[in-house]
């Protein structure tokens, strides 16, 4: 099998934090990069979850917005005017 050379721009920091790190583990950027990309290959996916810092597509929130998504559907809803609502409120 031929080998190929890709080029990659990565912060400074970050590839010396990433080498040390590597050197620790026995292995060096390329080996890693390659270890990489076969379990992707494997996976057919990235072969780590990628979440957005927000934590409002959690999974709790998920189910519960299925859940609410159902309910709907099924005609199960409460419909109240405003005027209702701060009455309840001031109950």
């Amino acid at each position: 099998m031929g080998q190929t050379v890709i080029s990659v721009r990565v912060d400074e920091d970050i590839k010396r934090d990433v080498e040390s790190l590597y050197n620790e583990l026995g292995l060096n950027i390329s080996t890693a990069v390659n270890m990489f990309f076969r379990q992707s290959l494997r996976e057919r996916a990235i072969p780590f979850p990628i979440k957005a810092k927000d934590d409002y597509y959690n999974e709790a929130n998920m189910k519960r917005l299925l859940e609410s998504i159902e309910q709907a559907k099924a005609g199960k809803v409460v419909v109240k005017t405003m005027a209702e609502l701060e009455s309840m409120e001031n109950d």
